[in-house]
């Protein structure tokens, strides 16, 4: 009797998505087979890096280096047309751990998506350059230029598809597992009314267009869950979308999560 053939969904997310590196170490160390990824915006980093190399190691390695200072380092400003960062110099980073390789050439059958600002539709990307694909599925709009494919404009996959679910079961995966680090919105504890008059600050530009990213995206990352067979929800709430220098905190909390989903993962693949 075959095996069935398991797709991984790894969500959008910023600096939370650093934990899909410790769920894809606690998958690999535990024999969970991975015949497929699929990834939106920092999942697109992540699962391309694991899909080129299978090195857990070494990623962990580079994005535990990340500071604030490594990533001002990789802004490339430009006079804002359609975004402030060219992208350039982030292209050279995603090659430093992804390497200069085609979808064909990768160890794991992988895809991004991103999304095409003309008609708004989601563009899966499946061929061609991986480092390309990845620059258009994690491209923030305003803060990056949009990057150009096939003719087409496009920005961050987040804006339509945080969670890539329906892509796997495209690529012909039988049981999915989904990494959501997508956050939820809103906060049940906070005052939402009039009444509310406690001081807050005014957040800045960054964090207005990670939180409208977040608002757009949410309700199709719930349309996604409910289509995973399985869903592995670190506990990364509390880390902002900017905090890459938490990556060591986030790696743990995708561990832990994972190895939660163990038992739940052997019994769906042994049914």
């Amino acid at each position: 009797m075959s095996r069935r053939k398991v797709g991984l969904a790894l969500s959008s997310g910023a600096a939370r998505g650093l934990a899909h590196i410790g769920v894809l170490d606690v998958l690999e160390r535990q024999g969970i087979p991975i015949d497929m990824i699929a990834g939106t915006s920092i999942g697109a980093i992540i699962g391309a890096s694991y899909a080129a190399r299978k090195d857990i190691g070494e990623i962990t390695r580079v994005v535990t280096g990340l500071s604030l200072r490594k990533m001002m380092s990789l802004a490339d400003f430009t006079i804002p047309t359609s975004g402030f960062i060219k992208g350039k110099k982030v292209n050279g980073w995603l090659k430093s751990i992804i390497g200069e390789i085609d979808f064909a050439d990768l160890k794991i059958p992988f895809t991004c998506l991103a999304t095409d600002i003309s008609s708004g539709k989601e563009v899966v990307i499946k061929q061609g350059p991986v480092v390309a694909a990845v620059r258009a599925s994690s491209s923030m709009p305003i803060i990056f230029t949009p990057a150009k494919w096939q003719g087409r404009y496009l920005f961050d996959g987040a804006l339509v598809e945080p969670i890539p679910v329906r892509a796997l079961r495209e690529m012909g995966a039988d049981v999915i597992i989904a990494v959501n680090v997508v956050p939820y919105i809103g906060n049940r504890k906070q005052k939402t009314n009039a009444e509310d008059t406690g001081d807050r600050k005014e957040p800045n530009v960054f964090s207005v267009l990670i939180r409208m990213m977040y608002i757009m995206g949410y309700q199709a990352a719930q349309a996604g869950l409910r289509e995973a067979d399985i869903v592995i929800s670190p506990e990364v709430g509390h880390i902002l979308p900017g905090n890459f220098n938490r990556a060591r905190e986030c790696i743990l909390q995708g561990k832990r999560a994972a190895q939660r989903a163990i038992p739940e993962i052997k019994r769906v693949l042994e049914a």
